[in-house]
């Protein structure tokens, strides 16, 4: 069996390089937003009102159900908390 290396875990556990930056985009907001609730000890309920969701939906970020949010959303809840979001394109090495 050969050791592989994989410069992220979305690299070593998804099927396409699309699916893996896709993940690893989503888990980079996914961990600024929980984060930021976490900060300004936010209530799930005043989280949800703040980026226009439900409190089940706050819960579920929360929880790390990145499954369930499409980076669309992400973008947008975190816009709505104040975030700024910033975005690197890199050519391959």
């Amino acid at each position: 069996m050969s050791k592989q290396r994989f410069t992220s875990i979305w690299d070593a556990i998804e099927d396409t390089q699309e699916v893996a930056e896709n993940m690893k985009l989503r888990s980079v907001l996914m961990t600024a937003l929980k984060q930021h609730i976490t900060r300004v000890k936010m209530s799930q309920a005043d989280a949800a009102k703040l980026f226009g969701v439900t409190q089940p939906r706050v819960s579920d970020l929360m929880r790390g159900k990145i499954n369930v949010f499409g980076l669309d959303a992400l973008v947008n809840m975190a816009t709505a908390a104040g975030l700024h979001i910033e975005m690197r394109v890199l050519e391959p090495a």
